[in-house]
């Protein structure tokens, strides 16, 4: 039974040219985007939708994904950089992608709440929850700061493993014998 279930696994392998639950998984995804499509085309807001989608991969692909393709080269280029390695054994970790991943996500809550962070859409958000749009740009600047704090933390941890470790290589880094003075 168990040879069978291997057997099987390694022709679907073969045949599909990667692994199984990449295939199962990627199933699941066209499943998911079906069943979204059939509720925005229940929904009656196709044409809305194709205008969103279509407008969002024009305005990703033409305009944001240059500005943080510069953004992060920039980063990568700062002048405060070393540009010789550190003399010694420890060696830093490299720091851009512990600004890489808060910037991103932060950004990403800012593409997604903008309206209400920006309070562009206070008078249709009032009218559909009641609720005022005010606490957005706050929130939005703690979680913002939470995530840069816990990379910073994230880092300094990263910082002290690799200080800690370079010290026990050198604790235990075997010394050259001494050359006794009388041979």
């Amino acid at each position: 039974m168990l040879s069978g279930i291997r057997g099987t696994y390694r022709w679907v392998a073969t045949r599909y040219g990667a692994d199984p639950l990449h295939l199962l998984a990627l199933l699941a995804c066209f499943a998911l985007a079906g069943y979204a499509a059939s509720r925005v085309v229940a929904a009656g807001i196709l044409v809305g939708f194709l205008v969103w989608f279509v407008g969002a991969a024009i305005i990703h692909d033409l305009l944001l994904y240059p500005l943080y393709a510069l953004a992060d080269i920039v980063a990568q280029r700062r002048p405060w950089r070393r540009r010789r390695p550190p003399s010694g054994p420890v060696q830093w970790p490299p720091l851009i992608n512990y600004l890489r991943v808060p910037a991103a996500l932060s950004g990403l809550l800012l593409l997604v709440w903008f309206p209400l962070i920006l309070r562009l859409a206070e008078q249709n958000y009032e009218k559909s929850v009641a609720l005022d749009t005010s606490p957005y740009l706050g929130r939005w600047l703690l979680v913002t700061g939470v995530l840069f704090a816990g990379s910073a933390l994230a880092y300094a941890v990263r910082l002290r493993r690799n200080k800690s470790s370079s010290r026990s290589r050198t604790r235990l880094r075997p010394r050259a014998p001494r050359s006794s003075p009388s041979g």
